[in-house]
């Protein structure tokens, strides 16, 4: 293919250098990626043969402007295989999948590369004249081929590029088995009275879902990333709730085609063959050596000093519920893992007056977007958003806002994709389709994704208070990508430790609840009437309320993905269910009414996302979050001055240099654990 027939393989002429999605077929990715990878290497080989000493400028800025193909073409696909992964994607992402590890492996273990680049950074004291950025970037440089296996001899370096191929394989399948065994364990009811509880636009999405898959008259409940649902919190019929959870545990382990259990045990021996040959007892070892964390045990200790109190937090939430049980069903039972939110709910209904479904009717999505989301973001930074219907996205369902500073010059471009499909992997997150940087002349693109159920047509958008949690979430991160201003594409957006990635998208959920943000987007969705002031209160005096729980099933699974990637090539794999409970009894957490948040053959975030040895990342980065809100409320929360120095100091950074050297100077001081601890209830 050429440049007049593949769109991809020149520079996209759409504002922000958006990709022509309206001309971009299936049949052009592969083409573009070999190209891409071509040009690369011919890239690097024209600097490695430089015959002077290497420099940053002869070394470093030239690697640096390598690959902006490859970049281009990958973020455009990645954004797709994600987001609407029809059968074509899927094949092609398959057989991607290792010529990608291969790509990488060939800069990231090149010899002459590696020489070049350790000659520039044993030469950093004698160059005063690089600015912060560049020498933050040579060392990173430096820091991410070693850690590669850069140093390593020929022999062992083809068998990490044979190991890193057969991973990245591996990867993609467990998310392909995952994406299929959730769309097949979808839970289908015939009867509308079996679905008692949930409201009109509840029902209406069930029905649509159900109608899409050729199921007129029946109802679909579809399956969220995560072990629990939505819908559990409401639905009176105790056997439709057990068949929703029963179905959610399911995934990945029925013993069909999409098995999961060889494939996550594959991952795992082969993870820690790799992490001995690099030198390290473990694959949580080698991950944590580049994080802020450094070393598992520091996780450990985290995990297990936290575990302790939320277990005991969960068995009084646990005793709470029996009792409302024992008191209130006509024919008592022991309470079991899918009625805990059924119940859970009552007893916020006795201890604080709230009803949560009754709350969704003042969580009118448009509204939470442009009143609450962008609102928010307008106050702390002066930015406004545009809406672009000209420009058309990767999807029908995924809508295109220009973003401007106050001073009317472009940010950057953002892109929400509200709407569960089956096309599309579950949970929420946030990507980058341009990523900013200076040296090439690119303002950031940025997408977020969630999976909220569409609703019939005619039928408003109501989100319930965890789904207005995940937009305000990935929006931060989406923050991140838009705000972060640097040179280097290495250094661009989110680029930055994976335990120190959560910490923005956490920060912003603290104005969820905040008065004057809550105010403009909580209204009735037909009235127009706001939520109501002693409700409000309510929320806020309840915001430690069934944190044992939340906390426990979090910890479960963070501890859930250290001890699989603790374990050594001389350890026996074991079973994935016997795994998963002497796991979890090790630290305390196994207990069958609060399951895992997610189960090993479901846990996407580390077989087959970039979390693997890091799921702990969220409350590791929690305590940087809990302490910025403390700092946010003692210099007068939502205010311009405080969003600037945040966006100046923190997000505006991006990976240019260490994240806790940049969190030292916003704060003044190192993070204390302090806030988070009253944050959760696990005081004491």
């Amino acid at each position: 293919m050429t440049v007049d027939t593949n769109p991809l393989l020149s520079p996209s002429s759409l504002p922000y250098g958006l990709p022509d999605y309206a001309t971009i077929r299936p049949e052009h990715y592969m083409p573009a990626f070999r190209q891409g990878f071509d040009e690369q290497l011919g890239e690097v080989r024209s600097l490695t043969v430089v015959r002077s000493m290497p420099t940053f400028e002869n070394t470093i800025e030239p690697l640096e402007r390598s690959g902006e193909l490859l970049d281009r073409v990958a973020h455009a696909f990645y954004t797709v295989s994600s987001a609407d992964a029809t059968p074509e994607i899927q094949a092609i992402d398959e057989e991607l999948a290792p010529l990608m590890a291969a790509h990488h492996d060939a800069i990231l273990l090149d010899e002459q590369l590696y020489w070049r680049v350790c000659r520039v950074h044993d030469a950093l004291d004698a160059r005063p004249d690089l600015t912060d950025e560049q020498r933050y970037l040579v060392q990173r440089h430096f820091r991410e081929m070693t850690h590669a296996g850069a140093a390593l001899d020929a022999d062992a370096k083809a068998r990490l590029t044979a190991l890193n191929q057969r991973l990245s394989s591996l990867s993609t399948t467990f998310e392909k088995n995952l994406l299929n065994d959730t769309n097949d364990l979808a839970v289908i009811f015939d009867d509308a009275a079996d679905l008692d509880g949930l409201s009109d636009g509840e029902l209406s999405a069930t029905a649509r879902a159900a109608a899409d898959r050729g199921l007129e008259g029946s109802f679909l409940v579809t399956l969220p990333l995560f072990t629990g649902h939505p819908y559990l919190a409401a639905l009176t019929v105790r056997e439709s709730r057990r068949r929703i959870l029963t179905a959610s545990l399911a995934r990945g382990a029925r013993g069909n085609a999409h098995d999961n259990r060889a494939v996550l045990a594959e991952i795992v021996g082969l993870r820690a063959e790799r992490a001995t040959l690099l030198g390290y007892e473990s694959h949580a070892a080698y991950v944590t050596a580049d994080e802020t964390a450094g070393s598992p045990d520091a996780v450990e200790r985290m995990l297990r000093e936290l575990a302790v109190p939320a277990a005991r937090n969960a068995e009084r939430e646990r005793e709470a519920l029996q009792r409302i049980i024992d008191t209130a069903e006509p024919q008592p039972f022991a309470l079991e893992a899918h009625d805990w939110a059924f119940y859970t709910e009552k007893v916020r209904a006795q201890r604080f007056d709230i009803d949560v479904a009754a709350l969704r009717p003042y969580f009118e999505a448009e509204r939470v977007l442009v009143d609450g989301v962008f609102f928010a973001a307008t106050q702390l930074y002066g930015i406004r958003f545009t809406e672009r219907d000209d420009l058309r996205a990767y999807h029908p369902d995924a809508r295109i806002f220009e973003v401007h500073d106050a001073d009317g010059s472009a940010v950057g471009l953002y892109v929400l994709d509200l709407y569960t499909r089956d096309s599309k992997r579950g949970g929420a997150w946030m990507n980058p389709i341009v990523s900013e940087s200076a040296l090439r002349g690119q303002l950031p693109v940025v997408a977020n994704n969630l999976n909220v159920s569409r609703p019939g047509d005619g039928q408003p958008t109501l989100l319930t208070l965890d789904e207005v949690t995940t937009l305000f979430h990935e929006f931060g991160h989406a923050l991140h990508g838009l705000f972060a201003r640097v040179t280097y594409p290495h250094l661009s957006g989110t680029n930055v430790f994976r335990d120190f990635v959560e910490f923005p998208s956490q920060v912003n959920e603290m104005w969820i609840l905040w008065d004057e943000v809550l105010s403009n987007y909580a209204r009735h969705h037909e009235t127009d009437e706001p939520l109501d002031s002693a409700v409000v209160e309510r929320l806020q005096a309840s915001t430690t309320f069934d944190q044992g729980h939340a906390t426990s099933e979090y910890l479960a699974a963070a501890w859930l993905d250290q001890a699989w990637h603790r374990m050594g090539t001389s350890d026996e794999l074991p079973e994935v269910a016997e795994f998963e409970r002497a796991a979890l009894a090790d630290i305390g957490l196994l207990n069958p009414v609060v399951p895992t948040r997610y189960s090993s053959t479901y846990f996407a975030h580390v077989f087959s996302g970039g979390y693997s040895a890091g799921y702990y990342s969220y409350i590791w980065s929690e305590v940087l979050d809990a302490d910025t809100v403390a700092w946010f409320r003692e210099h007068g929360g939502l205010t311009r001055e405080n969003g600037d120095r945040f966006r100046r100091l923190l997000l505006g950074v991006g990976g240019s240099k260490d994240p806790l050297e940049a969190y030292r100077e916003f704060r003044g001081r190192d993070a204390e654990i302090g806030p988070l601890l009253k944050r959760r209830g696990l005081e004491g």
